[in-house]
């Protein structure tokens, strides 16, 4: 018996890793419905895929433009069967440079519109009681760097909500994962990589240290976007998936620091943790 394909939702294709799990997720049969904020980029796709991919031109810090796709798909398919919220941007700069604008374009990306899309698509997924939900968030959603931190916020916020909404709809039937890559050869140390305009020069040697690294990685990292992607579809079609799938040794690395560092401070302060309650 011929297995039915399952529909794939996933935003920001036309680059770096969605391009390679929307290539891949074709590949082994699946239907791709992915969004591109060009509407020449978009045409393209859907020229050069009729049979197994269909596109929607959207810029995800649109809420409205969120919900008026997710009716158009579900208007054209009847359902969404994985929903990868993958579109996003970067940022580097220290905290005390960042200015409130350039805070909230980073939020609205990598936050809000991930939060607005999940809130979109979740309403079919609970009336089908199934579902698949992948974050992609990062290993900085774990663990911060100095001159990275405007980007640690908008990846902590995603994880958070995304750990508690793993929760809420386990009994729905429908299934939660964060994947958290550390650096892979996409161009998000790029022309893409946002920067924050002002520069402090008492941070030099901490973010801007950083800044110039991230920068000097890129073209070089690690990480195979394609390897990633197939690392995702095998979680997505796996009967008990993990919560989080960290991809790439420093993704290993940088999260395995932080949990030994909050281990730490557990065991630094348990006596004065135990003792901060009231007496019975």
């Amino acid at each position: 018996m011929k297995m039915e394909r399952k529909i794939w939702f996933i935003t920001g294709i036309s680059c770096g890793m969605g391009q390679a799990l929307a290539h891949s997720v074709m590949e082994a049969g699946d239907l791709v419905i992915g969004t591109f904020r060009d509407e020449d980029q978009a045409a393209t796709f859907n020229r050069a895929n009729p049979e197994n991919g269909y596109s929607v031109v959207l810029d995800v810090t649109d809420e409205a433009q969120l919900r008026s796709a997710v009716e158009e798909i579900m208007a054209k398919y009847g359902r969404i069967d994985v929903l990868v919220n993958n579109a996003g941007v970067g940022f580097v700069g220290a905290i005390e440079e960042a200015s409130t604008e350039e805070v909230r374009a980073v939020m609205e990306a990598n936050f809000f519109g991930t939060l607005h899309l999940t809130q979109a698509v979740l309403p079919h997924m609970r009336a089908n009681r199934k579902g698949y939900i992948v974050q992609i968030s990062s290993h900085g959603g774990i663990k911060a760097f100095a001159g990275f931190g405007i980007y640690n916020a908008s990846k902590f916020a995603l994880e958070g909500f995304s750990e508690a909404l793993a929760q809420e709809v386990a009994p729905l039937g429908i299934k939660v994962s964060i994947v958290e890559p550390g650096p892979f050869r996409t161009s998000f140390a790029g022309n893409r990589l946002g920067t924050a305009n002002r520069e402090i020069a008492d941070y030099s040697e901490t973010a801007g240290a950083f800044r110039t690294k991230l920068k000097g990685v890129d073209g070089k990292q690690e990480g195979d976007p394609k390897k990633a992607a197939e690392a995702i579809i095998a979680l997505v079609n796996s009967e008990n998936p993990s919560l989080r799938l960290p991809l790439g040794k420093t993704a290993l690395m940088t999260i395995g620091m932080k949990l030994d560092s909050v281990r730490a401070d557990l065991e630094t302060h348990r006596q004065t943790a135990e003792n901060a309650i009231y007496n019975s």
